[in-house]
């Protein structure tokens, strides 16, 4: 029996990858099915075209040029559905312990035996903190959704990235007073294209107020502070979304023995198997890039299921895995 952990796309792929050579899984998820999709903001459209999401061979038809993530939760449903995949979730792993052949995976609802495991955990459920004072009030979101609940209140978005830039003219457009706290000196350039002049032009004429090479230090009930390049300021303030970025869940991948390399935390794996370090465990998907969480996308790592499954189809215990 093999486990696989995450129930988002490619741990989906990988799952599909294994039954079509008929090894034995499980895909275990502490949340809903592709949970990091169904946590997109709900008006959400893909950067790729539908067929660069596509797995197991399913077609994707959307009814425009890029997909929505409406759309994506119900063609991922449909594929799960079709392949009859053996899903848990809403289930929790704590913990990896053991060595290849005989892995025991423990989950806040029970432990498994598994003769390997596959990590495909994605990196969307854990948030990258500012560490500052006041991040924990109920008013700093990690997540966005839809900007309505944010019409007419003064809103500081912290980030220049796709998802800060999308929160910031959502919420302006819905009637926010938007602020913007970015560190570098400019909106990233890797802003969707048709989005980018936007919310320039925005912050040029003054509609959406932006502090570049700045970050916020405290944040409190009814305002936040933001160090500039001029000094420290105070700003009123009743929502703050925290764009920050997301990252693996390095202490499990610590826990069942992956080491790392370089300051974005890339955990060790060979290329050509994506096997880790640790024999019999193998990552899949983003969770390979570490804290470059831009690098793996659904469309270039949908290619890593197939690869696990070869390895482990040529492995001398595949009759085994198989009985």
């Amino acid at each position: 029996m093999i486990t696989i952990i995450g129930a988002g796309p490619i741990g989906l792929a990988c799952g599909i990858a294994l039954k079509k050579k008929d090894i034995p899984f499980r895909i275990i998820d502490k949340g809903c099915l592709v949970d990091s999709v169904f946590h997109y903001p709900t008006n959400m459209t893909f950067f790729s075209t539908s067929d660069r999401l596509e797995i197991g061979g399913v077609p994707f038809i959307s009814h425009g040029m890029k997909p929505t993530r409406r759309e994506a939760l119900e063609y991922y449903r449909r594929v799960a559905e079709s392949y009859e995949l053996p899903l848990q979730l809403y289930e929790e792993v704590t913990d990896i312990r053991g060595e290849d052949g005989a892995f025991t995976v423990t989950t806040d609802k029970g432990t498994y035996d598994s003769e390997k495991v596959i990590i495909s955990s994605g990196f969307y459920g854990r948030p990258h903190r500012m560490n500052v004072p006041g991040e924990d009030l109920p008013k700093v979101k990690h997540y966005y959704d839809e900007p309505h609940p944010y019409a007419f209140m003064k809103v500081l978005v912290v980030g220049a990235g796709n998802s800060a830039v999308d929160v910031a003219l959502e919420s302006y457009r819905c009637g926010s007073q938007v602020s913007m706290v970015i560190r570098e000196p400019q909106i990233k350039e890797t802003v969707k294209y048709w989005v980018k002049p936007d919310i320039e032009n925005r912050i040029r004429e003054g509609s959406i107020r932006a502090w570049f090479n700045s970050e916020v230090i405290e944040i409190r009930e009814d305002e936040a502070d933001i160090r500039t390049p001029d000094g420290v300021i105070t700003i009123e303030n009743d929502y703050v979304m925290a764009m920050t970025g997301y990252e693996p869940d390095f202490e499990l991948l610590k826990r069942a023995g992956i080491t790392f390399h370089g300051d974005e935390q890339i955990p060790w794996y060979d290329e050509q198997t994506q096997l880790s370090n640790v024999p019999g465990i193998y990552l899949a998907g983003v969770v390979c890039g570490g804290l470059n969480t831009s690098k793996w996308f659904i469309e270039n790592a949908r290619v890593h299921a197939d690869m696990i499954a070869d390895d482990i189809a040529s492995a001398d215990r595949v009759s085994r895995l198989s009985s």
